[in-house]
């Protein structure tokens, strides 16, 4: 028996979210039960807080959780430490998913739908291994100060630990075995302690144990240009969480839309995985049944391949989305016509 998990979340999480439990429906995969509950926003106007202990507790007796997106202006004043996003952070941190899956590919059709040139595009398929539970996110201490000459003053906390970049690094070696070999890791170890500890130890943990995968060195600005100007050279990309989180959406948007690309966070094999489309909860867009929720199925799909035991289901739906998309299926980000159910309905039709 595996249990999936549903947090729909806020904005058009639930729009996203509910054409994925179609997909899951059609598939009816034996011995998985499917499960839903609050959280963001929504467990806020509910229970007061982003994210009960009951909802954390099912989120971690499960085998995996599918997230749709949080946050929104109902929320912005709310405390730092209540905001729905806190909710994230915290789901993130108890469930010990330090390594983030995101990949950016360009799907054949949507090469136009790119700012960048069809020729440039073309093809991309990178896989993003971003840190997820370290770094200046929830680094120690952080904080807004009054000074003693009046002036305020912000700070954050870039700190790793050698456990912490070895850990993603692996996850990173090990994919880079089943794609195509190279591992790039980004950082600015020219300007930044933590980055010269990144370098070192990624390095050191290839040489010891991956001597049959490439491995280069990138600083983090000279990628987010490599990734505009020729961003077929990379296979994996390793960084931090804040550069990943960075680039990342770089490259997602480069492929032609956000709201195609999905993502899955990893911890040990015996955790759960957390998986959740890139793109963000669209609050002037929610409700009205036009969100693009390829995202959503597609990270179902990584969720099926790596945690749900279900790869030749996950290969499946992806084929589904991508012939959906030959055929003309367009959602309005896309340049298309097509809602959110209709594009789900685009995508059952070729997954039967």
């Amino acid at each position: 028996m595996s249990t999936l998990l549903l947090l729909p979340g806020d904005g058009i999480g639930p729009e996203v979210t509910a054409q994925s439990r179609r997909i899951l429906d059609a598939l009816a995969l034996p011995g998985l039960e499917i499960t839903e509950g609050a959280f963001g926003g929504a467990s806020i106007d509910s229970h007061g807080v982003p994210l009960t202990d009951a909802v954390l507790d099912r989120a971690l007796s499960s085998t995996a959780v599918l997230m749709g997106a949080v946050g929104g202006p109902k929320w912005a004043d709310t405390a730092y430490d209540k905001r729905p996003e806190a909710g994230l952070l915290k789901l993130r941190e108890a469930m010990a998913v330090y390594a983030n899956l995101r990949p950016a590919r360009c799907f054949a059709a949507l090469a136009s739908a790119s700012t960048l040139k069809p020729e440039v595009i073309e093809g991309i398929d990178i896989l993003f291994v971003r840190e997820l539970v370290g770094g200046v996110y929830f680094g120690q201490p952080r904080g807004i100060e009054t000074l003693p000459n009046g002036e305020r003053r912000g700070f954050n906390t870039q700190s790793y630990t050698t456990h912490e970049i070895r850990r993603v690094a692996t996850t990173a070696f090990e994919l880079a075995r089943a794609r195509g070999g190279k591992v790039c890791s980004v950082e600015k170890a020219n300007v930044m302690e933590s980055g010269v500890l990144w370098r070192e130890e990624v390095q050191k943990l290839r040489d010891e144990s991956y001597a049959d995968v490439a491995l280069t060195h990138m600083y983090a600005d000279n990628c987010a240009m490599q990734l505009v100007k020729a961003p077929k050279q990379f296979d994996i990309i390793l960084t931090d969480n804040l550069f990943g989180d960075l680039l990342s959406d770089l490259a997602a948007m480069s492929t032609g839309s956000l709201g195609m690309l999905p993502s899955a966070a990893l911890g040990e094999k015996c955790r759960p995985g957390l998986y959740e489309p890139i793109h963000g909860s669209a609050p002037d867009i929610a409700g009205q049944g036009v969100a693009n929720p390829c995202a959503s199925i597609l990270s179902l799909a990584m969720a099926l391949r790596h945690s749900l035991g279900a790869p030749e289901a996950a290969d499946r739906l992806e084929a589904a989305v991508e012939a959906a998309l030959d055929s003309g299926a367009r959602t309005a980000d896309l340049g298309g016509r097509l809602s959110t159910r209709e594009m789900g309905d685009a995508i059952l039709a070729r997954l039967a």
